[in-house]
């Protein structure tokens, strides 16, 4: 499973030959869209129900992994992907699904959901399930040599995203910390030297680690605010998932910071990165590190303020990102509906 972009630049076809000399009969689909569609999904699985899969590879990003996600459960549950969609609703046991992801930012290599777009709706909704996570995972940065800036930084800001939400939230499991502690860690090491120089093959293989890290991390403590706004505003209006929480993650952080819970986990990590000591104060470390996120924002290119929200949407996308977020995020502070509009008045270009 992977999209006709990679195809076309020769990335999949030494994966398949090297399966077929090892007597692997291989079928590529390469139909996958960003932010896959019920139709999209249903065309996978019908092209892997036609060649009688046994197994699922997804070669791509972290819509390519979603949907190679949602295509195996589709084939094992009989469901439709919007039947799917919620809770545990896969049901029976997948078939053997592996990940190369080609992006370092979803984490989908690792994590128990999948993200699918409903284009009637324009809503994007999650299938979550632990059945969902990869049997293996193997991470190349020569796949990601190729990546574009923009790309690479909507990606790592992404997988950034993940990792701090994970980490300032109220259900920490106990791997939490280190795994998000070390995802921040690298990615504000690494991210500006693979988006300077992408033939940085260190600094590609650290965020795609970085990705990974983050991905255990969140899919066992789960993200916050920004996810719930972005995947309204991805919904409504197409931007794409890693663009919009890049770009709404220092308004949220602004946010977090005034509660107990977020100033200090916002504090311990403007330590882990260096931008200060321990002996300092927690509001002047947290707001500290909301400005090195915004400063890693702008040194890699993201915008300050999302170009597609339109000021008449606000109240409904306000009002849609906190009825997902109070039902399923353990936040570290409840937002009003006041308050969530306002955050997003701000983030209007």
């Amino acid at each position: 499973v992977t999209d006709a972009i990679l195809v076309e630049l020769g990335l999949v076809e030494p994966l398949r030959q090297a399966l077929v000399e090892r007597g692997v009969d291989v079928a590529v689909h390469d139909g996958i869209t960003p932010d896959p569609t019920h139709d999209v999904l249903q065309r996978g699985f019908e092209a892997a129900r036609s060649h009688r899969s046994d197994a699922v590879l997804a070669v791509g990003g972290g819509s390519v992994i979603d949907a190679a996600k949602v295509i195996d459960a589709m084939l094992v549950s009989g469901k439709s992907p919007a039947k799917l969609v919620g809770m545990l609703k896969v049901g029976k046991p997948m078939l053997p699904l592996f990940a190369i992801p080609t992006t370092a930012g979803t984490g989908s290599e690792v994590t128990v959901a999948a993200v699918v777009t409903d284009p009637v709706r324009h809503e994007k909704a999650a299938v979550i399930d632990p059945k969902l996570v990869p049997t293996a995972t193997a991470l190349d940065p020569l796949l990601m040599k190729g990546m574009p800036k923009p790309i690479t930084a909507a990606t790592g800001m992404d997988a950034l995203t993940h990792a701090i939400e994970s980490y300032t939230n109220r259900w920490p499991h106990a791997e939490t910390p280190l795994y998000a502690v070390s995802a921040v860690r690298m990615i504000f090491a690494n991210l500006p030297r693979a988006c300077a120089n992408g033939e940085d093959l260190e600094a590609r293989e650290t965020m795609a680690l970085a990705s990974f890290h983050a991905g255990l991390a969140f899919t066992k403590a789960y993200v916050g605010y920004v996810h719930a706004f972005s995947h309204k505003v991805g919904g409504l209006y197409g931007v794409p998932h890693g663009l919009a929480n890049a770009i709404l993650l220092p308004y949220v952080l602004d946010f977090i910071k005034e509660s107990p819970l977020g100033e200090q986990r916002l504090a311990e990590l403007a330590v882990a990165i260096g931008a200060g000591e321990a002996s300092e104060s927690r509001a002047a470390l947290a707001q500290r590190f909301v400005d090195r996120v915004r400063e890693l924002n702008r040194t890699v290119g993201i915008p300050e303020r999302l170009e597609a929200l339109k000021r008449s949407d606000i109240p409904a996308v306000a009002r849609a990102a906190m009825i997902e977020a109070h039902r399923d995020y353990p936040v570290p502070k409840n937002m009003r509906l006041a308050e969530a509009e306002a955050l997003l008045q701000r983030c209007v270009a």
